[in-house]
């Protein structure tokens, strides 16, 4: 395990794999590419819906890892994931659509609703899962380098507070798996803005090579949580770039892919 990183678990349920946080005590998963019914480029695992992929492949997909978590796919919230800092709040309406065409924007969700499952979708991007087990709040974030730099996970721990009364100390943040600092190389576009978001505490985060950038958006995002008043931060050291065998990766693919998600859920509490 790498400094600074933090042991996540790998579970398996027949042939599907995920992975889950050490902090997170809630159901959830970060899923893997393997253990899905599709095929070709998008063998195996494949939960982007609107990809190209078979249909009922997807579907297929679903309800595997519904079963792996014991949850049921109308249970499943999503977004349309637009690369903004939006938070949505979640309610028990909106179970049931997650097969909709035309969801509603939002690249954060949070919810304090039992068994609602928050899914986010990556494919290098990070994905982030919140839990604060006082206040019975979940919350599941997407965060690209232009959330990052907008800081939609603080603006996640910010709803969490300010809808459900949550205190950022009693939030346990999990960073899965994304693409890390050795193979995100980047225009100075994005290290300027880093920069204008983290200040000089941006210096851990990006590395200059040559014309290019190294940026680490894993550590950019566990500075920004810090920030925003939470401790417990997991950070997974695994690259999807790296382990593109084992997770989609955009750019290795060079955009011919699948998608993998994350995703959380409140379990009825204890009386």
């Amino acid at each position: 395990m790498l400094e600074g990183f933090d042991l996540f678990t790998e579970k398996r349920h027949n042939d599907l794999v995920y992975m889950t946080a050490p902090n997170i005590e809630a159901n959830h998963a970060f899923t893997t590419r393997y253990g899905g019914a599709s095929r070709g480029i998008f063998e195996s695992l494949n939960l982007g819906i609107f990809l190209g992929d078979d249909p009922v492949h997807v579907n297929g997909n679903f309800r595997s890892l519904c079963d792996a978590l014991s949850i049921s796919c109308d249970d499943i919230v999503r977004s349309r994931q637009v690369h903004a800092a939006d938070i949505r709040v979640v309610t028990d309406d909106d179970r049931g659509r997650v097969f909709d065409e035309t969801p509603n924007a939002a690249d954060g969700l949070i919810t304090q609703e039992t068994g609602v499952a928050l899914m986010i979708f990556i494919a290098d991007c990070l994905p982030i899962l919140l839990h604060d087990d006082v206040r019975h709040v979940a919350g599941a974030v997407h965060a690209g380098w232009r959330g990052t730099v907008l800081d939609i996970a603080g603006a996640a721990v910010r709803k969490m507070s300010e809808v459900y009364g949550c205190l950022p100390g009693s939030i346990k943040a999990a960073i899965g798996p994304g693409i890390s600092k050795c193979c995100y190389e980047t225009d100075r576009d994005v290290a300027d803005a880093l920069y204008a978001a983290l200040g000089s505490s941006a210096m851990t985060c990006v590395t200059e090579s040559g014309s290019k950038f190294m940026v680490d958006l894993k550590e950019a995002n566990r500075l920004l949580l810090i920030r925003s008043g939470l401790s417990d931060i997991s950070v997974s050291d695994e690259c999807t770039a790296c382990r593109c065998d084992k997770y989609w990766s955009h750019r290795r693919s060079n955009g011919r892919r699948g998608s993998q998600a994350a995703v959380i859920t409140l379990s009825a509490r204890m009386q």
